[in-house]
């Protein structure tokens, strides 16, 4: 797939021959500090509903065992412990500047019996085949170096019948409102980040990462193929998020 070779391309870094994955890892390092304060201003603090929406359609079955893919400072794992109260969730992500906010938090609410964050790759997920009754993924996917290498790892470690969520930015299908979220995104957002940081240009790569994710039905083939069956999507906020659901 075309569209899957732009996602893997895209990289935070020009000029450059570090791959994709250990420049993403060296951004979040780098913007962890003020990363909830800029998701919670950039979005108006919409990504907060998202991230209830997509928790929510894992609600209704008993769940053990949880994997939050791309975990960051651990707002997924925190959330789906009040949603969901799995027994026991880990949070895999590639930068340890992310993790050490997140320990932060947990720690904070005492939840340390409860959530065990760790360093870890999604190509690569260090836990056996059939481990874990469901995987979450939020705005982590774009991330991925290698997209099917990355979802076919986690429908290795689900268990038979578990379910994937993913949560991701989409392109909206209206012209005139994907005109203005592209400024929005593009221009309006890596100025508004200059003013307070030098990282700006993590706001530019997420800007070219959504354009180049294979989103609504072209992820959803991905999923299939990838192993799941009953992948489905549905879209929020006049189509600039989407949720994903699959089961393996």
């Amino acid at each position: 797939m075309n569209n899957t070779l732009a996602h893997n391309s895209v990289t935070p870094y020009n000029g450059t021959k570090v791959s994709k994955k250990i420049q993403v890892a060296e951004m979040f390092n780098n913007i962890s500090g003020r990363y909830d304060f800029f998701n919670r201003f950039l979005s108006l603090g919409i990504d907060v509903v998202w991230r209830k929406k997509a928790l929510r359609m894992l609600a209704g079955k008993p769940i053990d065992n949880m994997l939050d893919v791309a975990t960051g400072t651990a707002d997924v794992a925190i959330m789906a412990q009040k949603i969901l109260a799995p027994t026991h969730i880990t949070g895999i992500d590639i930068s340890q500047g992310m993790l050490n906010g997140g320990l932060a938090k947990i720690k904070k609410l005492g939840l340390e019996n409860k959530i065990t964050l760790q360093l870890g790759d999604s190509e690569t997920i260090n836990f056996a085949e059939n481990t874990f009754d469901a995987v979450t993924v939020a705005f982590g996917v774009r991330n991925f170096e290698n997209l099917f290498t990355g979802i076919s790892e986690i429908n290795r470690v689900l268990k038979p019948n578990g379910k994937l969520v993913v949560l991701e930015f989409t392109n909206p299908k209206n012209n005139g409102f994907r005109k203005l979220y592209q400024w929005y995104t593009g221009t309006v957002s890596p100025a508004i980040v200059g003013l307070f940081t030098k990282n700006k240009f993590a706001y530019q790569y997420l800007n070219e990462s959504v354009q180049a994710f294979p989103d609504r039905e072209n992820f959803v083939a991905i999923l299939n193929k990838c192993g799941f069956k009953n992948s489905h999507y549905k879209t929020l906020t006049f189509g600039i998020c989407g949720i994903y659901v699959a089961e393996k």
